[in-house]
């Protein structure tokens, strides 16, 4: 029996197991609403489109399994572009739909005119407009494909008529329409890796976001090689914090130790990382990266040795052909440095520490410590990274998503709500600074409305607080007319939108707020009024930027002074 190519599609994605399609429905939308509505698929309507694609790339992020969203003609589908760009930097499959106008309306500068596949090329592995129902099932197979084999983004434009019209047989072929598998290096390039552990006396590993299911076989590989493991601030969540050989971060979200340890080490192994800051990697050229994506080696620090290879099975190999090693004096020495760098953290995590003032760190760790142990944390993008990077203490079975490659402000409320909705059971906290959740707010209304509990934390500083720092790491003074901002009552928001809302703006009401808010069965958000005047932790600093800093703070005086 014949189906139209709106069921062709749906059906299809039931599949595959899609479970949600997130969106706003249009007029060239509606053929495909109609046919979700006799799905077993839940449409979510959000409240911005730019949600609706972010929605979608938090669920790829966290299952790995195909996101779905769409946009109606024109503005519809223009507003997905942006958080598309979630899925496509941070390697998520996600199927984008682009309803569009009648097909005899095409070409004659029609309303909401758009070039869809001219648009969405840039943040697209595979971008086609189906003008047939005869090429439909083809073309939504090799977009699927398309979206799982590159993880990444595959948008379809389709007309309205089209979506209506009748093609005579569905997808073929869909057992094949699944993620990627992982990648076995060969036998000579892991001969090559031995040779250079072998020989090395002090080993730093690193450990990405392509580590993410490895954990035992990576604290096995540290035990043997007496090497510490480090990490990304996207593979953070693979161990719990208190690991003695988990480490910390690198950058700015990380440690001094960690720091010291990759400068002075003979040998950096980095698994499954593409860390873009090139300053915290070794200078020398005695690295060896391990990366399913061959174009990524090699490209950020000197390095002898490039494997393409997934993770897990290249640790495993090597696990069973590695030489022990005996001397601890390095991982001994970083372990004691990072014993310090803790002690400082939790001095600074301290709510007693001030009377008065709410510092960010606080909230971070009260957060921390009262999430479940298998809460997904979402973080935003800018000052409040860091506080909730650096201070959240990870339970090994918790996971961390976040804006990791595209650093995007704003993202955090919409990747949540997506996952959310994979398991309306499991706590979803969303850490946010105001900036961003100013930015898609409306997105909490999403939440209400579907029923999904997400919990948010809003860092208010009254100001997007990065943007300050990088001016002053320059050497400008920062234009506070330019950054800082007045702020509702977020917790009355929340209330106003049918949710719950908490706030707190000292220290004693820190505790009770976010207690109160993990409890409520539904959506919530904490208000958490924070220090605006806190700096982060500097793990090394060049004397350059500590003179530009200075500089910067010597014109800011004198501005002040001058009331300029």
């Amino acid at each position: 029996m014949s189906q139209t190519v709106a069921e062709i599609l749906v059906d299809v994605l039931e599949q595959i197991g899609v479970r949600h399609i997130f969106g706003l429905i249009g007029d060239s939308l509606n053929p495909l609403a109609d046919a979700v509505r006799r799905s077993k698929i839940e449409w979510i309507g959000v409240r911005h489109e730019e949600g609706g694609a972010l929605a979608a790339a938090g669920q790829a992020k966290l299952a790995g399994r195909l996101g779905v969203c769409c946009g109606t003609t024109g503005p519809g589908s223009t507003h997905l572009v942006a958080g598309l760009y979630e899925a496509s930097r941070d390697h998520a499959p996600v199927l984008a739909i682009s309803g569009d106008m009648p097909r005899k309306m095409q070409g004659t500068d029609y309303i909401q005119t758009t070039a869809p596949d001219l648009l969405f090329r840039d943040v697209s592995l595979y971008t086609e407009t189906i003008s047939s129902a005869a090429q439909a099932p083809a073309v939504i197979h090799q977009a699927i494909a398309a979206a799982y084999a590159g993880r990444g983004v595959a948008h379809l434009t389709v007309p309205q008529d089209v979506f209506e019209s009748k093609a005579d047989s569905g997808v073929s072929s869909v057992a094949t329409l699944r993620p990627r598998p992982q990648i076995v290096p060969s036998a000579e390039d892991i001969e090559a890796i031995v040779r250079r552990i072998d020989a090395a006396k002090s080993i730093v590993i690193m450990c990405g976001g392509g580590c993410e299911g490895a954990a035992e076989e990576l604290r096995a590989l540290s035990d043997r090689l007496k090497a510490p493991l480090i990490h990304s601030v996207k593979g953070k969540d693979i161990m719990p914090y208190d690991d003695p050989r988990w480490m910390g971060g690198i950058g700015m979200i990380g440690t001094k130790a960690v720091y010291n340890a990759v400068m002075h080490c003979d040998l950096f192994l980095m698994l499954g990382t593409d860390y873009p800051y090139s300053e915290f990697l070794p200078r020398k050229g005695g690295a060896i990266q391990i990366d399913e994506r061959a174009h990524v080696l090699g490209r950020r620090a000197p390095t002898a040795l490039g494997v393409v290879g997934s993770v897990l099975p290249t640790v495993k190999l090597l696990l069973g052909k590695v030489a022990a090693k005996s001397d601890v004096g390095f991982f001994d020495q970083v372990t004691g440095e990072r014993r310090k760098w803790d002690d400082m953290l939790n001095k600074q995590a301290d709510p007693a520490r001030s009377k008065d003032r709410l510092h960010p760190q606080a909230v971070a760790r009260t957060v921390s410590d009262l999430a479940k142990r298998d809460a997904i944390f979402v973080l935003d993008t800018g000052l409040n990274t860091l506080w909730s990077a650096n201070w959240i203490r990870q339970s090994g079975s918790q996971r961390i998503i976040g804006s990791f490659n595209n650093a995007a402000v704003g993202t955090a409320l919409g990747q949540a709500n997506g996952i959310a909705a994979l398991d309306r059971s499991r706590q979803v906290i969303a850490l946010t600074g105001d900036g961003g959740f100013n930015m898609l707010m409306g997105e909490f209304l999403t939440a209400v409305h579907h029923k999904l509990p997400v919990k948010v934390v809003v860092y208010n500083n009254s100001s997007f607080g990065l943007i300050p720092l990088e001016a002053e790491s320059i050497g400008l003074p920062a234009y506070r007319k330019g950054t800082d901002f007045p702020n509702p009552d977020f917790a009355a928001l929340a209330r106003a939108c049918g949710g719950y809302g908490f706030k707190a703006g000292k220290p004693g009401e820190l505790q009770a707020a976010i207690n109160e808010a993990l409890a409520v069965d539904g959506p919530a958000i904490v208000d958490c009024v924070v220090a605006a005047d806190e700096m982060p932790n500097f793990p090394h600093l060049e004397l350059e930027k500590i003179g530009n800093y200075a500089v910067a703070k010597v014109k800011e005086a004198l501005l002040a002074f001058c009331g300029g």
